[in-house]
């Protein structure tokens, strides 16, 4: 089957009545559909299929009054899709929310010691001084679209800071991989699980952010230097049959097919806007995970293989076996962005 008719069946079984189901609900306000639109867009993006804008600019309708509860970090996610509904349409209520949203991250937005955002959450749960990777695509992303669209400088050196806090305090010296996250209060990596979807957040967000504010500041040396670390200590985990494990450096751990995904995107974002080099041996990566990736689509169009919404976890072993798998927007939404980035590639 062609790259596109799975890409068909992955965003047909998104936009699907899914209601009750946590994972695959599209019609609520959180970084799950969040992630779920921001592929939506993305897969727009790169075929012009009109169906897909008609449908995300009926979702933004029937869903956004939903945004207006607590302003935390994961809700920050579906608005990243507001800047380029703007640019399509015309539409001024689009700015005018990305720049309500903006604002809100750049004067209000709770933030550790080291200035990074804290990872705020929908759910009734605190996670206070502590620096997640999950940040940079949940609002981090949306940040560097609203700089790019209004040419803002102020919005690109935040992004920018944000991923460069990120990476300084998630990164393994030893490695270069991520940890999925940080503790300011303590000071360590709490579990120091080097969680694949961690990585995948920022595998996938920093190519896309690099792209939105090129223009606007200097890439720092330091950034590539340590996304190019990144990217190979990720190819040195990447598993023999072409997924990565739910835990990158155990491989006796199940393979996770959305950090997988998002991980072969990210290698072929970040060979298109020129972050990385090695361009034949991280695109032939990607082929091989995307290889892998298709037997996990069925014929439905449900990506399965895919863990839960995951917190940092007591220890590594609770990645492996307190974290269920079922179907989610999320694993959707990332194997729609490879499957997209993959047609093109191939035009």
């Amino acid at each position: 089957m062609m790259v596109e008719a799975y890409a068909e069946k992955v965003w047909r079984q998104m936009i699907q009545d899914h209601s009750g189901n946590w994972g695959m609900d599209i019609d609520h306000w959180d970084w799950v559909p969040g992630v779920g639109v921001v592929a939506l867009l993305e897969y727009y993006e790169a075929t012009r299929d009109e169906r897909v804008l008609a449908y995300l600019l009926d979702w933004v309708q029937r869903n956004e009054a939903k945004a207006k509860g607590k302003a935390v970090i994961n809700a920050i996610a579906p608005f990243a899709i507001f800047p380029g509904l703007y640019r399509l349409t015309g539409d001024a209520g689009f700015k005018e929310e990305a720049v309500r949203v903006a604002e809100w991250l750049l004067h209000e937005a709770p933030r550790t010691r080291e200035e990074a955002f804290e990872h705020t959450v929908t759910e009734n749960v605190a996670f206070s001084e502590q620096v997640w990777a999950d940040t940079i695509f949940m609002a981090v992303l949306f940040l560097a679209r609203t700089a790019s669209l209004l040419d803002s400088k102020a919005y690109a050196e935040e992004a920018l800071k944000q991923v460069l806090i990120h990476l300084r305090l998630l990164q393994d010296p030893q490695t270069g991989v991520l940890f999925h996250g940080w503790n300011c209060t303590s000071g360590d990596h709490m579990s120091g699980a080097r969680w694949t979807r961690a990585n995948a957040w920022i595998a996938a967000g920093v190519p896309l952010i690099v792209a939105e504010i090129a223009g606007l500041v200097d890439m720092p040396q330091e950034l590539k230097e340590r996304f190019g670390r990144l990217m190979s200590g990720l190819i040195s985990c990447q598993q023999p049959d072409g997924l990565w494990s739910t835990v990158l450096d155990r491989p006796d751990f199940y393979r996770e097919v959305s950090g997988s995904a998002g991980i072969a995107y990210g290698l072929l974002k970040a060979i298109e806007v020129e972050l990385i080099l090695h361009e034949e041996e991280y695109a032939a990566r990607a082929e091989h995970a995307y290889r892998a990736i298709v037997p996990y689509i069925t014929t439905e169009g449900l990506v399965t293989g895919v863990s839960g919404g995951t917190p940092v976890m007591p220890t590594i072993e609770a990645y492996q076996n307190d974290v269920p798998r079922y179907p989610t927007l999320y694993g959707q939404g990332l194997v729609l962005m490879l499957l997209a980035q993959m047609s093109q590639e191939r035009e």
